[in-house]
């Protein structure tokens, strides 16, 4: 099977992975299409929404769709490094024996990840960038596919810890999680009061994601798509020749090279999981608001006047 036709098997396959979700999840169509797309281009998520709207759920259903292995880590002010990436014990034999942690698993859930302290969400990092992790001064190797999915609430501050700016770079999107539709609502309610429960069939194996993450890596990129993301990326920093005026208004600090690495990456999955065999500037910009939006600083003059984050990025664009 050559690339073209592999290409054509993961639209398909991403057809009926979808299909399996919406067996559980309603709605949330944006939300389910990035989290995929930042799994098949093999990059971390930050989910990011008020408590109840279904980010544990959505996790636990997209691992069961994908048949691959899965732990949750409720992240709280005592957690140790050690506890999520395990330790060395003294066995029968008087030897030291590694005894892995719930990081050697396929997909992560970290839940509610800025409850924990920096020294916890810092031994994160290796496993985010490296896919291995460092104990006792020895490195072990963590399974593939290996996806970080986070959760984090953006209205309750009190007894949490704000995520360093170089572990919020280390996630590919960071996607906001907002309430369903009146319509929607109606919907769940029905679903999760009725004591039906739905099961979710294995759609995608880890070898199969393995496949296509290397296969989305080999696509083609037009030189004039490169240079769009690498453009927007340069506009965000104000200090860049190509920044315009709202950049050196509302931004205090842009996105770095990790930006237009994931924006030609994001493009790239976008483009395969809706038929295409190259990636195009549409590409680009439909996956420029989750990748960018935690990468930019904004400055007190973009909170007095009124601008989000999201409406800035899209007057980049």
């Amino acid at each position: 099977m050559n690339d073209s036709e592999k290409l054509i098997a993961l639209s398909e396959s991403y057809a009926r992975l979808k299909a399996e979700i919406n067996k559980v999840i309603v709605g949330q169509e944006d939300v389910v299409d990035q989290v995929l797309i930042a799994m098949y281009s093999g990059g971390h998520v930050l989910l990011v929404g008020v408590p109840g709207l279904a980010k544990t759920l959505l996790v636990n259903t997209i691992a069961s769709a994908l048949g691959v292995h899965f732990n949750r880590i409720q992240f709280t002010p005592d957690l140790m490094p050690s506890d999520i990436i395990g330790s060395e014990i003294l066995d029968e034999s008087r030897n030291f024996r590694f005894i892995p942690g719930p990081l050697f698993t396929n997909i992560v859930l970290a839940d509610e990840i800025n409850r924990t302290p920096p020294k916890t969400q810092s031994a994160l990092l290796e496993a985010m960038q490296e896919r291995k992790v460092t104990t006792a001064g020895k490195t072990y190797d963590l399974n593939h596919p290996f996806f970080v999915l986070a959760t984090q609430n953006p209205i309750e501050q009190e007894g949490t810890y704000p995520l360093p700016e170089a572990q919020l770079d280390r996630f590919m999107f960071n996607i906001w999680v907002d309430y369903p539709s009146f319509e929607d609502e109606v919907t769940i309610v029905k679903s999760t009061t009725s004591g039906i429960r739905v099961e979710v069939s294995p759609i995608v194996s880890g070898e199969e994601i393995i496949e296509y993450q290397a296969l989305i890596r080999r696509m083609p990129v037009a030189d004039n798509v490169l240079e769009y993301a690498v453009n927007l990326v340069a506009k965000t920093r104000s200090k860049a020749p190509q920044a315009v005026d709202i950049t050196k208004k509302y931004i205090t600090w842009g996105a770095g090279p990790r930006a237009s690495q994931y924006l030609i990456l994001g493009a790239k999955c976008h483009a395969a999981l809706h038929g295409k065999f190259s990636p195009d500037i549409e590409d680009v910009k439909a996956v420029a608001l989750p990748i960018l939006r935690h990468r930019l600083v904004r400055n007190y003059k973009a909170e007095a006047d009124g601008y989000s984050m999201d409406q800035i990025i899209t007057s980049l664009m």
